[in-house]
Order: structure tokens, then sequence, then C-alpha cells
């Protein structure tokens, strides 16, 4: 193994404060294990990303710092949403490390996967996505509607990787390509694959959440698998434009198939059938219009050029500037 390198581990957090007095120790606990084993620098740090939480989650990361080295914090100025801090976190940890590995503060995700990334990136490769081994746990629905979005989304042409949240090792390189995308609508996960780089998986088997509350109830994931979907295909709109088509086409050949019953004499006046059509028809333009209207609304939100997030304190910087004022030699 080549010399120790600096690893980060970024964890967003939002009103988290029953769960950070559980995760912090194991956290620590696993850093110690791996600088003690000489896989990592003992510069490497836990970076918490405050997400404009509600509760005492950042008075916690304050704390935790204070207590130990290993232990820094990032807060953001107001919530920005999950994708939005994780991005945030990579980006300001990344001038720090030469390795990130980002996951979720209610340790779901098996911490101990964390040893076989590390030996994947020694191997050479630059993303080592985390990828659950089995969705025996979850529920009928959450399972099946996963299956659904990621075989939905294949479909569609996006390169996502099947069963992998944003439990993922990145290479500083591969951070630093990773800002190269500017967007304003965030989908890591459909992101991440199109950075390229030398990139492999690890399986683990998830955990159940401990305490706490789930951040991605069913509005949240609905919204999240939409955004999703059409930050990557413009497959949509092509198949709206299809099924036009396809319509126009079918009421030329109703059109000519009335004429003949006109000419004919069997005309007969169809009220249901018109009904029928008109909420057909209707339906199909309001749909149309829809999905249209949702590319719409991310072309003007990308106009915008707003910032994706806008850091409040960082306490690795603090702590690095108060460390200069201490040594600077007195004129």
């Amino acid at each position: 193994m080549s010399e120790a390198k600096i690893l980060y581990l970024v964890i967003p957090c939002y009103n988290e404060e029953e769960m950070l007095p559980i995760t912090n120790p194991v956290l620590i606990e696993k850093m110690n294990a791996l600088i003690g084993s000489g896989k990592i620098s003992s510069k490497s740090r836990i970076a918490y990303v405050n997400d404009g939480s509600r509760d005492r989650t950042w008075e916690l990361i304050e704390k935790y710092s204070e207590e130990n080295e290993l232990v820094t914090g990032i807060s953001l100025s107001r919530n920005r949403g999950h994708q939005n801090a994780l991005l945030a976190g990579l980006h300001t940890v990344c001038g720090y490390c030469d390795l990130t590995i980002s996951l979720d503060a209610d340790l779901q995700d098996d911490i101990n996967a964390v040893d076989e990334m590390i030996e994947r990136f020694y191997e050479g490769y630059e993303i080592v996505y985390g990828v659950r081994s089995s969705r025996a746990k979850d529920t009928f629905f959450k399972r099946n509607t996963a299956l659904a979005f990621y075989k939905l989304m294949k479909l569609l042409g996006a390169d996502i990787i099947y069963n992998h949240a944003d439990y993922r090792l990145m290479s500083k390189r591969a951070v630093e390509a990773l800002m190269e995308f500017d967007e304003y609508n965030i989908f890591l996960r459909g992101l991440v694959p199109l950075v390229g780089f030398k990139q492999t998986t690890v399986s683990y088997a998830r955990n159940e959440r401990v305490a706490g509350e789930s951040k991605y109830p069913f509005k949240k994931m609905l919204s999240f698998a939409l955004d999703g979907i059409t930050s990557f295909s413009v497959k949509p709109i092509r198949m709206i434009m299809s099924i036009g088509v396809f319509i126009f086409m079918f009421s030329i050949v109703m059109l000519i198939y009335s004429l003949i019953r006109h000419f004919t004499g069997h005309t007969e006046i169809g009220w249901s059938s018109l009904i029928i059509s008109i909420w057909a028809i209707g339906g199909l333009q309001l749909l149309a219009i829809g999905v249209v209207g949702e590319y719409i609304g991310k072309i003007y939100m990308e106009t915008k050029h707003r910032p994706k997030f806008i850091i409040d304190r960082f306490l690795e910087e603090e702590i690095n500037s108060a460390d200069k004022k201490l040594t600077k030699p007195r004129e």
C-alpha cells in the first residue's frame, strides 16, 4: 500500500440531534481503527454538514469538534436539501483531502463497507459506489417503487447504478470534476457516473434506522424521482410527441371512416364516443403541457445561476486560521 491518504467522511445532517449522539462515537471508532491500521492519514476528518437544521444539530457538531480533532463541521446558511448539502460538503473539504466518502447520518449504510471502499481506492479506482445487497428489509411498496424507479431511469437513458443511493467514495480528482457540472437541479446519483474515471462497486447490507425519523417521506421521494427523470432525459417529451403523432394519424383514419359512413347513409350520432374523445384528447394535452412545463421550469431555474449553497461556517478553516495567528512571529 502507498502512503496513507487523507480521508474526509462527508455527512449531511438535517434535524439529527437524536441520531448524532449515536452516530458520532461509531464514526470516531471507525476512523481511529483506519488510522491505526495505516489505511488513512491521521489528518483525516469526519465532516458533518448542517443543512439548516432547526434543532440542536449544529450545537452538537460544534461540541464534538471541540472534544475530538477528528470531527469538523460545515454549516449552511439555510436549508438547501440533501443533495445540495452533500455537494456543499464535498466542495468544501476537497482542498483538504485525497478522497471523500459520503454517507447519511442515520448509519443505515454499513460503515464497515468503508474498509473495502478504501482498498478499491488504493487499487486505482477513483469512484466506488456502495450498493445495497438486498432490499428484504424494505416494505413491499418501497421495494417495488424503488425497482420501478431504477428501471424507468435506465429506460430513459440515465446511467444510474442500481440500488445505489449516496454512499460512495470519490477521489479528489473525481470531486473536482464533479464541480464542473454547473447545474442548479442536482441529482448526484445520475451526475457522478457522468464524471467517468475508473469506477467499481462494493455491496453491503443496509441497517435499520435506530433513532430519529426518515428525512425522505413519500412526497419528497416522489419529488426526488421527478427531479432525476427530468434532469437526465428528454425522452418524456419525445414520448408525448410520438403519442401526438399516433393520435393524429388515428384521427385521420377515423375521419375517413366517418366520411364513408356519412356518404353511405349510415351516420349515427355518437354522444358517448364524442365525450370520450374530448376527455382523452384534453387529458393528453394537459399531460403534454405539464411535461413541457416541467422542463421549462428547470430551464428558468438554470438561467438564474443562483448559488447552490452558501457556507456560513467551516470549523476546520476557523481552527487553521487560529493556529496561524498563534504561530505568527511578533514584529
